[in-house]
């Protein structure tokens, strides 16, 4: 999604397992920021609402089916016209399967291992601490 100043709106998702550990991707080599790792996520197309943005997004990046949650997170980027909205999601019974072209590498990481990550994204440490308070309050 844009608006008229070419403004970029996106989605980060949080998807917990049983275990805790949540779900975050290292980047393919072929897309911006390549081979970081992050939380799932990518652009709201123009008609799109965030929640069907996170859905699109997780079935195609990982063939997963989700059921977002709630919004807990937002963030301008102050380098970029880019704002992020972050979802936390539940996860479906489907396996895994990585999109080569979006995807290098699936990873399960604990939050404190998600955040202080030596390859992860700037800011996931906040969007974890949003994850971790609307999981507290749920």
């Amino acid at each position: 999604m844009t608006d008229s100043s070419e403004h970029v709106y996106g989605v980060v998702v949080g998807c917990r397992a049983d275990d805790d550990r949540w779900l975050l991707i290292r980047r393919s080599t072929t897309v911006r920021s390549p081979l970081a790792v992050c939380f799932p996520g990518g652009h709201i197309e123009f008609g799109e609402q965030a929640h069907e943005a996170v859905v699109r997004e997780m079935r195609e990046e990982l063939g997963l089916e989700v059921t977002p949650l709630q919004h807990v997170w937002s963030h301008t980027l102050m380098e970029r016209p880019v704002t992020l909205f972050g979802w936390l999601a539940e996860l479906g019974n489907a396996a895994v399967v990585p999109s080569p072209d979006e995807v290098h590498e699936v990873l399960w990481l604990t939050a404190e291992q998600a955040s202080n990550h030596p390859d992860g994204m700037p800011h996931t440490r906040e969007f974890v601490a949003a994850l971790l308070e609307a999981v507290r309050n749920c």
